[in-house]
């Protein structure tokens, strides 16, 4: 008779295979939805940045006018200048902070004693996933920055330093060196941190909130309303971050205009690190120049926040993947 066939198989090979397998897909998901979501609002980012920015005569007015002059100045298109490098940062950051914030909830939530993810738990699990995600990728920000401004050099008549991202990243790598590439990381990770303490903590609470004390259904109106929260919360908390990261990542072009008009009068406000930046822009502009680009910021992260979590939700359902 022929022997028995046994299974060679380990079961701790075969639980490490299907947790690989669970992760790579919810970071293939929060990918593809994040790939949607800033592509609809890349708009918005483009004119929180001229607004965040610019202190000359070609960036004057509030968020429709910003707008209404880029299109009208350099064409419709410009409004998605960078977006490249924008999807390209998403592919890093957003795959790291969802799959990360995931498993650490995962790990950290007691069954047994707690009914519901704590508050405290999830927005400590926010921040975390949010800060080794924004590193990862804060290369692919700084070429961001640097192609949306590409833009007023070309109003200025100034020679375009750029043909297109990957020569911005190569450029830059070539000028300020592998580390250069991280300029502007600290307040970087910091506003992601924040962000996503604010963004993930409130999505996840007032959505489980609304199913576990309201009734709701966990469709796309609860995750749609959760979302509408979730954005509100993430611009508060994390813009005046965001005007200083943009602020030292742009310092890099005063720098190089500077160097190319050998004046020895021309004088360019550069920062010294987080602190001096936040000091400065404080003292010289007011405090609530932090805030500079909030509507545009808030209206930007309330449809991409709508956009990306009810997108999210629907693509893990329509995959068999579990709700978040």
């Amino acid at each position: 008779m022929p022997s028995a066939v046994t299974s060679t198989s380990n079961p701790s090979d075969v639980g490490h295979s299907q947790t690989f397998k669970r992760i790579a897909t919810k970071y293939f998901l929060s990918c593809t939805a994040a790939l949607v979501a800033e592509t609809v609002t890349y708009p918005l980012d483009i004119t929180k940045t001229r607004l965040q920015i610019a202190k000359n005569k070609f960036t004057r007015g509030g968020m429709v006018q910003v707008t209404y002059d880029i299109i009208r100045r350099e064409g419709a298109m410009a409004l998605w200048t960078g977006v490249a490098p924008a999807i390209t940062r998403h592919y890093i950051y957003t795959g790291i902070r969802m799959g990360a914030y995931e498993q650490i909830r995962l790990l950290t939530f007691d069954k047994d004693r707690e009914k519901t993810f704590p508050l405290w738990k999830s927005m400590l699990c926010g921040a975390f996933s949010g800060l080794i995600a924004q590193f990862a990728a804060s290369p692919t920000d700084l070429v961001k920055v640097q192609m949306q401004m590409e833009g007023l050099r070309r109003l200025q008549n100034q020679p375009l330093r750029y043909t297109g991202a990957i020569d911005c990243f190569r450029s830059l790598y070539r000028t300020q060196g592998f580390f250069g590439l991280w300029i502007g990381w600290m307040p970087n990770c910091q506003r992601a941190a924040l962000l996503n303490m604010a963004d993930i903590a409130t999505y996840d609470r007032v959505k489980h909130g609304l199913i576990d004390h309201f009734q709701f259904k966990d469709n796309w109106l609860t995750h749609a309303l959760a979302s509408s929260c979730a954005g509100l919360s993430a611009a508060i908390v994390s813009l005046p971050s965001d005007v200083v990261k943009t602020r030292m990542m742009d310092q890099i072009r005063h720098e190089l205009d500077a160097k190319m008009m050998h004046k020895k009068n021309t004088h360019v406000d550069l920062y010294n690190g987080v602190i001096d930046c936040y000091i400065k822009i404080i003292r010289n502009e007011g405090f609530f120049s932090l805030y500079k680009g909030f509507l545009p910021s808030y209206i930007r992260m309330a449809p991409w926040s709508l956009t990306f979590w009810v997108s999210y939700e629907e693509i893990r359902k329509w995959t068999g993947a579990s709700s978040f």
